[in-house]
This record gives structure tokens, sequence and C-alpha cells, in this order.
């Protein structure tokens, strides 16, 4: 019985460290204020999933994430483009936002005015919001 016991306890060790190794990863950037995920194949069914802590559990549980974001209550832009090896494409000036669009090393990518663009950086007053590949939904 006590063999037994130690067997069921090393086969759990040893899931949960296979586990450990085979599911991802760790989240495109530090969680801000909250954490939104973006799942799905296509726009049209996309998922948007926000949680408030845990954002590396949560990847751990979704399918299909093709997109990530995360806003701050404010952020050095430039140190954040060196972090990233970020290079700014073109920006677009709101009447209450600056957007940047950007090449970086980050996982997820689609092709903007003809460029591949895999990070969106909105500057606000109230905040930063970036996402890789693209802030998707209100901003």
């Amino acid at each position: 019985m006590r063999a037994l016991k130690l067997g069921a306890m090393i086969i759990v060790a040893a899931a949960l460290s296979a586990a450990a190794v085979c599911l991802p990863k760790k989240t495109a950037f530090e969680c801000g204020q909250s954490y939104t995920f973006y799942t799905g194949k296509s726009s049209s069914d996309c998922r948007i999933i926000t949680v408030e802590d845990d954002a590396r559990l949560t990847l751990m549980t979704l399918k299909d994430v093709c997109g990530e974001a995360t806003t701050y209550p404010s952020l050095d832009v430039e140190q954040f483009l060196r972090d990233v090896n970020g290079q700014v494409l073109f920006e677009e000036q709101l009447s209450d936002s600056v957007n940047y669009y950007c090449s970086a090393d980050l996982p997820y990518s689609v092709k903007l005015y003809g460029q591949t663009v895999n990070l969106h950086i909105c500057v606000k007053e109230s905040g930063v919001t970036v996402a890789s590949p693209i802030i998707f939904g209100g901003y």
C-alpha cells in the first residue's frame, strides 16, 4: 500500500513537471492594471478575455490565443521599445491619443497598410495600452 502511494505521488510529480515544461509560456508583456487575451481564428469569431491577475495561469487554459494586451498607468515608451527590440513603422494621431504601430520581438503579427505589425502602443492621458499584434476592440 505504501509503495502504491509513493508510486502515485511520483507519477503525479512527473506529470506536473512535464506540464510545466510543455505548457505555454509566459505572457507577451508584464501584467499592467489588467491583461487581455484575444482568441479565435479570425476577427469575426474573436473572443476577448480580460483578467485582473494570474494572466500566465489564464494563458495556459486558453486555446487559439492570437493576441495579448495590457494597460499601464504610465510607460516610458522609448525604453519599452528598446526592451522589445521595437521600431515604430508609422503613427496615428487621434483627438485623445497617439497610436504607434511597430515591429518588435513579439509573438503575434498582422499585415496593416502593407506592413507587418506586431506591436501597437496607444498613449492616452489616462494610461498606455500595449498589444501584440494590435489592440482589438475599443481603446
